[in-house]
């Protein structure tokens, strides 16, 4: 049996690489645990995505690199061919978070928790094998990092659950010994490297970028791609910022401060790095289970305060350059002014030419897993561009200023009903 790679619906001396912001704009996004050169002629078959086995890290209890119940984490590989061979592209499945002993408790007796429940992977839209729909990537070596730590591959730490038994903070350890254990198995002489991920593992692209580009040579094209995980510090409809007692929760169980940036941490507190949604419940009369959950649920006033609240889930193409350090998010459900705000605050990327944004306002959360939103006939385009046509032309600087940015949901009609809600 293999598994989908489903939204996982939630979740210093800096080398100066290249980086693009993508992003994608999406309205209403389910909540927390809830962000090609296109062929212009129709594509006539879509195949079945590769299914790509699990390899269990080497050595992983002694090496600490270890899911929440002890179990050694893993990843899947699929070697790339012909002009790939040399090149490597290392995705962090995403997946949310958990904050206490008993969520994380919780855990372990699923994939995000236990490799014991992890399956062989289906492989699509950027880690497709298929030049049809991947045609920048397809042939390169692909590695799918699972996610079992429950803190986006960051953590230090050990705990234990309301029975007695252990539980395992070793997110850092999993991204050290995977990264060291594919630099093993041909990583070391990459000649072109993307890091990415989607939700609670694009904020692990954010936070281990600068790791992961100072492991290779400086003459080496090492960019990230941070897929619905960029962040920002604003209220929710609450008028409250309910997130940020969440990560503090994440960050003191887990240990997350020590792979912070430290002289981001002089200015700011860990938990400004959070996301921004709709607390459960209602908000000024209004019920908003239904709403988040599906955009179509939406009553014709909640439409009118999402359009003078607009939401967006970024999906960031960066390293962090020079000192410039970005906080990561996924966004629903935003105050007053929110898209004014988060444009503003992502001029960053879009005043330097080699980074670049991506923000359609369709109704998803992740589009570079799946081939109906990373390229197909009915993938969300701006200014005539695909996502996977954007992340090509900014890797491969084929053209400068990569920078859309839509107008105001619905207003895009290459948002297909189709694309994945969860």
């Amino acid at each position: 049996m293999a598994t989908e790679l489903l939204s996982p619906l939630l979740p210093q001396r800096r080398r100066r690489r290249l980086a693009l912001a993508v992003a994608a704009a999406a309205p209403l996004l389910a909540l927390l645990l809830l962000v090609v050169v296109y062929s212009r002629s129709p594509l006539t078959t879509v195949s079945s995505p590769e299914r790509v086995d699990l390899t269990l890290v080497a050595d992983a209890r002694e090496k600490g690199a270890v899911c929440l119940d002890g179990t050694p984490a893993g990843y899947h590989l699929r070697r790339g061919s012909g002009s790939g061979a040399h090149n490597w592209l290392i995705y962090l499945e995403g997946g949310g978070w958990c904050n206490t002993v008993q969520s994380c408790s919780g855990r372990k007796t699923n994939r995000f928790g236990s490799s014991k429940f992890m399956r062989a992977v289906k492989f699509s839209g950027i880690l497709s094998n298929d030049h049809l729909e991947n045609p920048d990537f397809y042939d390169w070596n692909i590695v799918v990092v699972r996610y079992c730590d429950g803190a986006s591959f960051s953590g230090d730490a050990e705990g234990e659950d309301l029975a007695g038994n252990k539980l395992f903070f070793r997110g850092l350890r999993i991204w050290e010994t995977v990264v060291d254990e594919l630099m093993g198995k041909g990583m070391d002489t990459a000649k072109q490297a993307l890091l990415t991920g989607c939700s609670a593992g694009s904020l692990a692209a954010l936070l281990h970028c600068d790791d992961f580009s100072e492991r290779f040579p400086h003459e080496v094209s090492v960019k990230c791609l941070s897929d619905a995980g960029f962040f920002i510090d604003v209220k929710d409809l609450s008028g409250e910022r309910s997130m940020k007692s969440f990560i503090n929760g994440v960050i003191k169980l887990q240990n997350v401060r020590e792979v912070l940036p430290k002289d981001c941490l002089q200015n700011k507190d860990p938990t400004e790095i959070q996301n921004v949604l709709a607390p459960n419940g209602s908000y000024p009369g209004q019920a908003w289970s239904s709403c988040k959950a599906n955009i179509r649920n939406c009553s014709s006033t909640q439409i009118d305060v999402l359009h003078g609240q607009s939401s967006f889930s970024i999906s960031l193409l960066s390293t962090l350059i020079g000192d410039v350090s970005l906080d990561a998010a996924d966004f629903s459900f935003l105050v007053a002014g929110f898209k004014n705000k988060l444009v503003s605050e992502l001029k960053v990327a879009e005043d330097n030419k080699n980074w670049g944004l991506f923000i359609d306002s369709c109704f998803t959360h992740c589009q570079t897993p799946f081939n109906i939103s990373w390229h197909s006939p009915i993938s969300p385009r701006l200014g005539d561009k695909t996502i996977a046509e954007a992340v090509g032309d900014w890797y491969f600087g084929r053209r400068q200023d990569v920078n859309y940015i839509d107008c105001k949901y619905p207003c895009n009609p290459t948002c297909s009903s189709r694309l994945p809600t969860t």
